[in-house]
């Protein structure tokens, strides 16, 4: 059992678990070039964020060294101010979230190299360093069951436009409270895409019964859905086009600690192998196995690192 422990350092308190794992370098971390640091990985508290946190560790780990698991914080906010203010060293945020929640600005960037790059250079000032970004594209998306898709064959968002203009009863949709009222959510979309779905057509509910609801019931023939959740494949939803582009682009990217990145700026080539191959269809290959199966996401975050090679278990 690994007992919490409360470390007071130069960076403040700092709360969490020891990792224990009994790793070595593999293709990242040879040397051990992190030998003699301690650091803490924080993360925001869904699956995917926890599993990417839980990466981090383990890279830093095998990389030698002394690692605080201080992942699972509420909200986007705690770990972004655990990144702050040193508490923590590094956490995988996303471009999306940086630039629209954390940096304040309306509109997004369409362009995903440009929008990491507008956060990178902004959020310096903050002391916060964004390192290159994943495919990974943690997005906001419209799904449908591809038993009611038989029918409808919608393939776009443009598709799901006409189709409520030419049958505005057969647009049922399921949401988040949040996404029902958020400008980067259903009122900008329909907006963008110059529909009007009536408001008895739209059903408010928390994020996880969504899925359900699409897949099995006939209340809702689309939903809100993040792009790399893992109920996508296994409830068999098909994904629909954002051919206007107007959802933003959430590229996972890992943010370090300005001091932690000036003190071992090898951090940067670690993760980097690792940003390269987390793609989107990677990600909800992982989070279905957590989010589905129900596994742990350390131990997904350590298989999946020792089946790319990253790491070795010894």
């Amino acid at each position: 059992m690994v007992v919490p422990v409360l470390l007071l350092g130069g960076c403040g308190l700092k709360s969490g678990s020891p990792m224990v794992d009994d790793v070595s370098p593999g293709s990242v971390g040879q040397g051990e070039p992190l030998k003699g640091a301690t650091l803490t990985v924080t993360s925001k508290n869904f699956s995917e964020n926890i599993i990417l946190g839980q990466m981090t560790g383990l890279v830093f780990k095998a990389a030698g060294a002394e690692v605080l698991d201080r992942t699972n914080l509420p909200g986007s906010i705690s770990a972004r101010e655990a990144i702050i203010n040193g508490d923590a060293d590094a956490q995988w945020d996303y471009t999306g979230t940086g630039w629209i929640t954390f940096l304040g600005h309306a509109d997004p960037i369409v362009d995903p190299k440009k929008q990491y790059e507008a956060v990178r250079d902004e959020d310096k000032g903050n002391g916060v360093i964004w390192l290159p970004p994943a495919p990974l594209d943690n997005t906001y998306a419209l799904a449908i069951s591809k038993k009611n898709n038989a029918k409808y064959k919608l393939e776009t968002l443009s598709d799901v436009a006409a189709l409520a203009k030419k049958d505005p009863g057969a647009v049922t949709i399921c949401v988040e409270n949040e996404f029902a009222s958020r400008d980067d959510g259903l009122p900008g979309m329909e907006k963008k895409y110059g529909m009007k779905i009536p408001a008895g057509n739209i059903q408010k509910m928390d994020a996880g019964i969504i899925y359900t609801q699409v897949s099995e019931s006939t209340s809702c023939l689309l939903g809100e859905v993040y792009t790399t959740d893992g109920r996508i494949k296994a409830m068999n939803l098909d994904l629909l086009e954002d051919d206007k582009h107007f959802f933003p682009n959430y590229n996972a990217s890992a943010v370090v600690h300005e001091a932690t990145f000036e003190k071992y700026p090898v951090i940067a080539e670690l993760l980097d192998p690792l940003a390269r191959k987390l793609t989107t269809e990677v990600a909800q290959t992982l989070n279905a196995k957590v989010d589905v199966d129900g596994e742990d996401p350390h131990e997904v975050a350590k298989e999946w690192l020792v089946e790319e090679g990253f790491i070795e278990e010894e």
